[in-house]
């Protein structure tokens, strides 16, 4: 379902929260613009639910609309000619789907499926331009967000082919629960193989030597998360080194803003 836009209500402490058709706006992204900015952009904004399995872009299809999340997590996958996928990348409440719109280009050669569904805000390809327009702030983010998940993916690829199935399992669920706020994922190993690019019966192994560790729970389709921080010692290289990069470019933001 898809609402008209409202703008913002005022917080009991009397600042302005931000808002979409009654909806708090908790997208990083949006967060970041001032408020000076809210007015014109908002109003082009819809409010929509996205439910598990919905495909927001399909690889080499023209991009119809572009998606602010909200909560929830999509997938950024890979498609190879033979109908196999392998997850390059994940997006939630800190990012955007539809990048190529960005940069000037109608398709993206990846499909973004919802995994975990949640909800966010949607903008036409057009009404995207329209925004980008008003907002030489909201163009500056988006294309830094180009960068980071341009690193995410290169660095997954890195992951996949040289680190073991449970490094990856741990690296994976730590930049789920970064992205949901949650100690539980709702996940089932079919779909942890098909994102982490392996069989399912290695994804079992894997699942089964961090729960034998203590470090999660895995019951009904969903993991838990029971230690963040021995997961962090379990998991490969490529999740700090994530992590540091996107600090460091957000150190480096901060100071060119100043």
């Amino acid at each position: 379902m898809v609402n008209k836009p409202a703008l913002s209500r005022r917080k009991s402490d009397g600042k302005a929260a931000p808002m979409v058709d009654g909806t708090l706006v908790s997208n990083e992204l949006l967060l970041s613009l001032p408020p000076e900015d809210w007015e014109s952009i908002f109003p082009e904004l819809s409010s929509v639910q996205l439910r598990t399995h919905e495909v927001l872009h399909e690889s080499g299809e023209p991009i119809r609309f572009a998606y602010f999340l909200n909560s929830g997590l999509a997938s950024v996958l890979s498609v190879l000619s033979d109908g196999k996928s392998v997850e390059v990348g994940l997006t939630g409440k800190e990012g955007f789907v539809g990048l190529p719109l960005v940069v000037g280009l109608s398709t993206s050669p990846t499909r973004t499926v919802i995994q975990i569904e949640g909800a966010g805000f949607r903008v036409s390809a057009a009404g995207l331009m329209k925004i980008l327009r008003r907002s030489e702030t909201l163009t500056q983010r988006l294309q830094r967000y180009v960068q980071v998940l341009s690193m995410q993916a290169s660095q997954v690829a890195a992951c996949n082919r040289i680190h073991e199935v449970d490094e990856r399992l741990a690296r994976w669920l730590l930049m789920c629960q970064d992205r949901i706020n949650s100690d539980t994922v709702p996940l089932t190993q079919e779909l942890l193989a098909h994102m982490l690019g392996t069989r399912r019966s290695s994804v079992t192994v894997a699942a089964g030597t961090l729960q034998k560790a203590g470090l999660i729970t895995y019951k009904r389709g969903n993991v838990t998360i029971e230690s963040r921080e021995n997961l962090k010692d379990a998991a490969c290289e490529c999740y700090e080194a994530m992590q540091r990069q996107s600090r460091n470019w957000l150190c480096e933001s901060n100071n060119s803003v100043r």
